[in-house]
Formats: C-alpha cells, sequence, structure tokens
C-alpha cells in the first residue's frame, strides 16, 4: 500500500489514472465542453470520460459549470489546483520530444503554439 504521508505517492494517486493527465492537458488551453473533450481524446468512453471528469472535480483539480439553458450547457475548467499540474505535463513534454522522439500534436505546450503564431 503506498505511503499516504508521502508527497509523490498523493501525486500518483490523483494523476496516474489512465487518462487523466490527458484531461488536464485538453483543460490547460481553457474551459471545454464534454463532448469536445470527448474529441479531442479519441477512443475515451463516455463513462470513462464523466468518472474521471468527476474524480478530478471531487479532487478539487476541476471547475464545473452548469448553465442554466435548455438544453442544459456544461463546462469544465481547471481550478488553481488543477493549472498546478500543468508544469509536470509541460515535462512531460518536453521528455517525450527530447528522449522518446515523440514530436505529435501536443509537442509544443499552447502558450508556446501561441507565441509562435503570433
Amino acid at each position: 500500500m503506498p505511503d499516504p504521508s508521502c508527497p509523490v505517492c498523493r501525486t500518483a494517486e490523483i494523476v496516474c489514472g489512465k487518462w487523466t493527465l490527458l484531461i488536464v492537458r485538453d483543460l490547460a488551453e481553457g474551459r471545454s465542453r464534454f463532448c469536445e473533450l470527448e474529441r479531442s481524446l479519441g477512443g475515451i468512453s463516455p463513462r470513462t470520460l464523466s468518472l474521471r471528469l468527476r474524480a478530478l472535480e471531487e479532487e478539487g483539480i476541476v471547475h464545473r459549470t452548469t448553465f442554466p439553458e435548455v438544453p442544459p450547457r456544461v463546462e469544465y475548467a481547471l481550478t488553481e489546483k488543477g493549472r498546478a499540474l500543468v508544469p509536470i505535463i509541460d515535462s512531460m513534454r518536453v521528455y517525450g520530444s527530447e528522449w522518446l522522439g515523440a514530436e505529435g500534436s501536443c509537442a509544443e505546450a499552447p502558450e508556446t503554439a501561441e507565441a509562435v503564431a503570433a
């Protein structure tokens, strides 16, 4: 059993769930609706996405906003606690590019991509 007093163990409990870091990666770009997340995370089932978002919301990493419209509109965004995970994802992006030769669509951080376009 992992040591609950170890900060690495506690962080791993949260971020090591399948799809979790990819959800945070996508929300780092800004607010997103469920269908947008589902589309960007090709292969994730709606049930799994719903469970992961709910777990992240319970951990205080994601904030869910429901708009009183018909049909109801729901948006997800990172909280301050969630945004604190972005440097971990950026480090993974750099590691994957430099050490694993991964040069896919997420090889550039969103901020970097915007700066290049400007």
